[in-house]
């Protein structure tokens, strides 16, 4: 079992950054693949990020890539998305989710794990 703890969601202006957190529980963390996934307010919710195993391997959605960067930090159990060049668009509760797959996959319903979402506003 591994129990998910987002932080650092809040009210940016466009342009600006942020950079959530998430926590785990469990001794095996480094055992999990991590993912970001956000949902927009009437919208389905829809991956972000992700980081496999050893961070040696991650993959991002076509709309963030070179604006966010995931990462982790095994000796702290957490996961990292610093998010920079901030759009309105990324308005949305942004989810932590863990899978115990080695490589990171972009589908939903592979991971077994979510946090309850921490929200991020993005005003113009």
């Amino acid at each position: 079992q591994v129990q998910l703890v987002e932080s650092g969601g809040g009210l940016v202006q466009a342009g600006g950054s942020l950079r959530l957190s998430c926590a785990a529980s469990g001794r095996t963390f480094s055992r999990y693949t991590m993912a970001w996934f956000r949902q927009a307010a009437g919208k389905e919710r829809e991956f972000v990020a992700g980081i496999g195993w050893s961070a040696g391997r991650t993959v991002y959605a076509d709309s963030v890539k070179g604006r966010f960067t995931i990462s982790r930090d095994n000796t702290e159990n957490t996961v990292y998305l610093q998010m920079n060049s901030l759009k309105p668009e990324d308005t949305a509760v942004y989810y932590c989710a863990a899978d115990r797959a080695v490589m990171p996959t972009t589908l939903r319903r592979s991971y077994d794990y979510w946090g309850q979402g921490t929200q991020v506003t993005v005003s113009s």
